[in-house]
């Protein structure tokens, strides 16, 4: 059975950092590039960022650029996203995914296997 299990959310005032983990089971994890997804109250989905599977390339939103990074290391099947600088604006549920193949995708429909999602909320 495929899992990806997210954790490090929680509450932070604003200017603050958190280091999220996703650890994905099964074989889902294995060549496929992965990304973190967030849905803030009230709104679409939105791309955070996406690292391929050697982790060659990334991509970030415009909104995080500069602020977040995200990495993995394949052989504990764990992809993280460090946010730093956070911002009110960043408050959302925040759900990793694995894509359909190595590459780091930027669409959020290019992903197929999702986590439960983890709550960051940013006070002002």
């Amino acid at each position: 059975q495929v899992q990806l299990v997210e954790s490090g959310g929680g509450l932070v005032q604003a200017g603050g950092s958190l280091s999220l983990s996703c650890v994905v089971s099964g074989r889902t994890f294995s060549g496929k590039g992965m990304g973190w997804v967030r849905r803030a109250p009230g709104k679409d989905r939105e791309f955070v960022a996406a690292i391929s599977w050697a982790a060659i390339n990334t991509y970030y939103a415009d909104s995080v650029k500069g602020r977040f990074a995200i990495s993995r290391d394949n052989a504990k099947s764990t992809v993280y996203l460090q946010m730093n600088s956070l911002k009110p604006e960043d408050t959302a549920v925040y759900y990793c995914a694995a894509g359909r193949s190595s590459f780091a995708r930027v669409g959020v429909n290019e992903y197929d296997n999702w986590g439960q999602g983890t709550q960051v909320t940013v006070s002002s």
